[in-house]
This record gives structure tokens, C-alpha cells and sequence, in this order.
């Protein structure tokens, strides 16, 4: 694992004023474990990976410096809530999707008009 990935682990703990023991219980790690790779001793599996990025609500890529937007570009829709959208959205025809996509335009135009 790169140095990226250590450093920017630690700055968002931090950011988030969270213990390790904290991102450890979110993700379902042990405390060590997020310890060993803030100090570079250790990297992640992909699968430990993704709990913490979805513990600290960041994608893989911004932990590991491929991208420096530390949101998945939603909004200010948060990340967990966005994959829980799609999760729920995964088995509906195309005629309930096209409904649920036509509600979210009207709702996004809603919200535009609302905050002017």
C-alpha cells in the first residue's frame, strides 16, 4: 500500500475526531489492525479496505490518492445513503425505475426553486 493511503487515513481520523478504536469498531476491525495501517506496518485486503472507507464516508479511491475529492460527487448526499439508494433501486423493473428516476427530477427541481 502506498504512503497515500497511511497518511490520508490518519488526517481523516483525525479530521473526524475519531479514535482508531472508533474506526475500528465502525468498520469491524480490531483497533491494531487501523493502528498498523496508519504506521504503514500492515495494508489492508480490498474487502478491509472498503470498511474503512465506508467507516470514515470516503470511496477506495480517495483513501488510496487516486482522486482528491473526498465525497462520491452526490451532492451533499452522503455516500452511505447513495450506495443504500442504489442497493434498494438494484431490483426494480424498468417501469418503477423510470418512475423513481422521474421522482428525483422533480424532487431536484423542487429543492432548486425552494432555495432561491
Amino acid at each position: 500500500m502506498n504512503e497515500e493511503f497511511k497518511d490520508r487515513l490518519k488526517a481523516l481520523r483525525e479530521r473526524r475526531q475519531l479514535s482508531q478504536a472508533d474506526v475500528a469498531e465502525r468498520s469491524g476491525l480490531m483497533p491494531a489492525a487501523i493502528s498498523h495501517f496508519e504506521t504503514g506496518k500492515r495494508s489492508p485486503s480490498f474487502d478491509n479496505l472498503r470498511k474503512i472507507a465506508d467507516a470514515l464516508d470516503v470511496s477506495v479511491d480517495y483513501l488510496l490518492g487516486r482522486i482528491d475529492e473526498e465525497q462520491y460527487g452526490m451532492g451533499s448526499v452522503s455516500a452511505p445513503r447513495s450506495r443504500e439508494l442504489f442497493r434498494n433501486a438494484e431490483n426494480l423493473s424498468d417501469s418503477s425505475l423510470n418512475f423513481l428516476n422521474e421522482m428525483a427530477k422533480a424532487l431536484s427541481e423542487k429543492e432548486k426553486k425552494d432555495s432561491k
